[in-house]
This record gives C-alpha cells, sequence and structure tokens, in this order.
C-alpha cells in the first residue's frame, strides 16, 4: 500500500480543472449505443473510466484512444458502434466503479445472453437489490451470492413502468434512462418521495438530449415518459466539462491556504457539485469568477448548518473547510456515504480526528468543531480517493507532517491529483 508524508507548505497558484468522471462516463456509454462513430474530447484514463470502457467493449463497440490535440495532457475517444449491444464479453468486471455496474446492468439486458458482473473492493458488498427487483418483475432473472456480486442476469428486460424510492442511488435512475429507450415499447419511471442527487440524473437527461434520446418528465422529477424503439445519434465531437466534484478539494485548499485558481470549469454547469461555490460563500470564503475559471483566496470561515442530499460527495471537502471554520458545522442528510467506497462519514472523522480535527459522527451526518490548525500526523486513506484527496486538503493548513496511508487510491478517479498539488507547491515525499 502506496503512502506519502506531506510537508506543511502555503498552496497557491493555478491549475486545469480535470473532466468530470460523471459526464465521461454517461458520453461514453451513450456513443457505444449509437450507430456510427463519436468522438469523446477531455477524457483522463481513471480506474472508472477504464471499467466503463471494458463495459463497452463486452457489449460490442469498439473504442480508439489517443493523446487530445484540444486538451494537453488528456485523451480522445473515438467510440464505434453498430447502435445497441452485441454481447461479446459474458463477464464485464466493473473494477471498483459503481457508476459502472449500475449503469451497464440494465443495459445487458436489451440481449437474453447471460452476463455477469463482477467487482473489487467495497463494490462487492454495494447494494444492488433495487435491480433485484425490477429486473424480476420485468422479466430478467437475477441470480447474486448471498446479496453480493457477482451478480449473473439473463433473459431480456421487458418494457413496464419501473417505480423508485427517491432516496436511492440516483445510478439506478440513470441506468434505465439509459435503456428504456431501446426497448420496443414505451416504459414509465415513477419516484416515490424527492429524488435525492437529482443533478446526476439532470446530467443524463443531458448526454441524452445531445445524442439523440427524448425523455419527458414532471417539473420535479418524479415521473419519467420514456418511449420505446428510439435510436441513439452519434456526435462528432463531444467535450466533457470540468469537474466539480474534484475541483472542490482545491476550492477548500484555496480558501485556508493562499490563492488557487481553477480553470476549465462551467460556472452554469448543472454539476450538482457546483454547490461548493455556494456552500464555501455561506462561510465566508472568498473568490473571483470569470469566463476562464475561479480564485478562491484565503478567507474567515463560519461553522454553518449544510444539507447535502443533493451532494454528498462534497462532504469530505466540505469537512475540511468545516474543520477550520469559527464554531459548529453540522453536516446533514448523508447517510448515502456510508455505502460509498468506504463508508465516508466514518473515515472522515477518523482520518481528519487523527490530524487534530474535532468531529463527532452521527447515523446520517457530522458535527465539526472548528480548529485553528490541523496538528499533523498519520491517516488511513481507508481505500478510498475522495478521502485521500480531503487528507491532503488538510495539508495547507497543518502545523506538523502529515502522512497518508494508501494515497494511491487517488487512480479511481484522479490520476494526476499528486502532480497537481505539487504544482500548486505541495510538498511530498512518496514511499
Amino acid at each position: 500500500m502506496a503512502s506519502v508524508k506531506i510537508q506543511p507548505a502555503p498552496l497557491s497558484g493555478s491549475i486545469f480543472a480535470q473532466p468530470s468522471k460523471s459526464m465521461a462516463h454517461r458520453a461514453i456509454i451513450c456513443a457505444a449505443l449509437a450507430e456510427g462513430e463519436s468522438r469523446i474530447e477531455n477524457i483522463v484514463l481513471s480506474d472508472d473510466i477504464m471499467a466503463t470502457l471494458g463495459a463497452i467493449k463486452a457489449l460490442g463497440a469498439e473504442a480508439k484512444l489517443v493523446d487530445s490535440t484540444c486538451f494537453k495532457g488528456r485523451k480522445s475517444i473515438t467510440v464505434r458502434s453498430q447502435g445497441g449491444i452485441t454481447v461479446r464479453g459474458p463477464v464485464i468486471d466493473c473494477m471498483e466503479s459503481g457508476s459502472t455496474a449500475r449503469f451497464i446492468m440494465p443495459l445487458t439486458r436489451l440481449s437474453g445472453e447471460p452476463v455477469t458482473f463482477t467487482g473489487r473492493g467495497r463494490l462487492i458488498e454495494r447494494p444492488f437489490s433495487i435491480y433485484a427487483e425490477l429486473f424480476q418483475k420485468n422479466g430478467v432473472v437475477y441470480t447474486d451470492h448471498e446479496g453480493k456480486m457477482p451478480i449473473t442476469l439473463t433473459n431480456k428486460l421487458r418494457p413496464g413502468e419501473f417505480q423508485l424510492p427517491g432516496n436511492v442511488s440516483s445510478q439506478f435512475v440513470t441506468g434505465l434512462l439509459f435503456t428504456l429507450p431501446l426497448l420496443p415499447g414505451s416504459s414509465k419511471i415513477v419516484i416515490s418521495g424527492s429524488l435525492e442527487s437529482l443533478s446526476y440524473v439532470k446530467m443524463t437527461l443531458s448526454a441524452l438530449r445531445d445524442f439523440g434520446v427524448a425523455i419527458a418528465y414532471d417539473a420535479d422529477y418524479r415521473h419519467f415518459e420514456i418511449p420505446g424503439g428510439q435510436a441513439y445519434q452519434p456526435v462528432p465531437c463531444y467535450v466533457v466539462e470540468g469537474d466539480w466534484s474534484q475541483a472542490a478539494f482545491f476550492c477548500v485548499m484555496g480558501a485556508v491556504s493562499e490563492s488557487i485558481a481553477l480553470k476549465g470549469l462551467k460556472l452554469d454547469s448543472i454539476q450538482g457539485d457546483r454547490a461548493i461555490l455556494d456552500i464555501l460563500q455561506k462561510m465566508g470564503a472568498l473568490y473571483q469568477a470569470d469566463s476562464e475559471g475561479i480564485i478562491f483566496k484565503k478567507s474567515t470561515l463560519r461553522g454553518r448548518e449544510i444539507d447535502v442530499s443533493q451532494c454528498p460527495d462534497l462532504v469530505p471537502a466540505i469537512a475540511v473547510a468545516a474543520a477550520l471554520a469559527k464554531g459548529t458545522t453540522h453536516i446533514a442528510n448523508a447517510a448515502r456515504l456510508r455505502i460509498k467506497e468506504s463508508d465516508r462519514l466514518a473515515s472522515v472523522t477518523r482520518g481528519l480526528c487523527a490530524l487534530g480535527a474535532k468531529i463527532t459522527e452521527e447515523p446520517e451526518g457530522l458535527i465539526i468543531e472548528g480548529i485553528s490548525n490541523f496538528t499533523g500526523g498519520c491517516a488511513d486513506g481507508a481505500g478510498d480517493h475522495r478521502i485521500v484527496m480531503a487528507l491532503a486538503a488538510a495539508s495547507a493548513a497543518s502545523r506538523g507532517m502529515i502522512e497518508i496511508q494508501g494515497s494511491d487510491a487517488v487512480k479511481k478517479s484522479y490520476p494526476a491529483f499528486w502532480e497537481d498539488f505539487k504544482m500548486l507547491g505541495g510538498r511530498i515525499e512518496e514511499r
């Protein structure tokens, strides 16, 4: 297991934001379902994206990777497909990507051929029971191993009405939205209660529109009408926008250290994690925004009540800011973080407290008492990319050295994280 030691140092400078992993997943899958050729620009080959590329190849698409001529250090992917799917690989390894698994599972049921899904790490234990219930009601045989992966699916999915509670992962909704337009008849998705992580569903709908698929939905996104018999259309050049989820850590670093500029972000993005701007501003953070990006400056932060039901992935970054804010911060409605790559409520608490933070873990949230600085120490990244990045962000306001165990977990979503960290003045020793 790799580890890094970070000597505290002021962080400042400018970096180009990573491409949105969430939008990249969606664009790659849409391209794989479109007859013809699509090109997707601004791609970083994280472990999760590699898992999705492996999945579309198993379902008959071809993907060619070359260095991007538009985005330095990034990739361009050309996806060729005959439209729909052709099962070429009966086993799909989703690695540790929940997005890959939940997006691709329904798509395999455009074919009656059996497909088995495997994974690694915490993904093996993450819940898929929503699909078990929905599939079995609509013609699919679902077989798992004592409630865990491997999961084998056989038979074709029938069109119909699919009912889901609003408090489940939006990834289940997205998987259905990808698949149902390709079925021979029309379908409905009905959500009971408010749909959490709504922004991710909006991102899916945006990608579907870009690739020629029409879906009707009501104003509160609880009823979706999906005409069947549709066809995805190829896109000559789809550019993946910058990722607010990853940028959030550098926004926090700028707010607690010196001045950090982030380029390549859309200020009018529909990504839910753009909420980091509003959250940090309400905590007192100072920033400037223009057409090129955003600059965060060192600020005096204050504790707040923060509802993260629509942006749970921001919690590790927010927790770092909250630990350095005056007063108390209460992070609420974060229960779904317990079934991510780690139990993130527990991992954030253990990791930041090992560095001097004062955090009380609740069943669905965190209570964080502000401190002036982290003290330094040794913390476990819990095999979770976002926990590792949060611990690194803490070093921007630490009196002592910080050692992070499992530092290579960032490869899951952000392979260049440590290079970008060093570009801003981060002083690390890798082991």
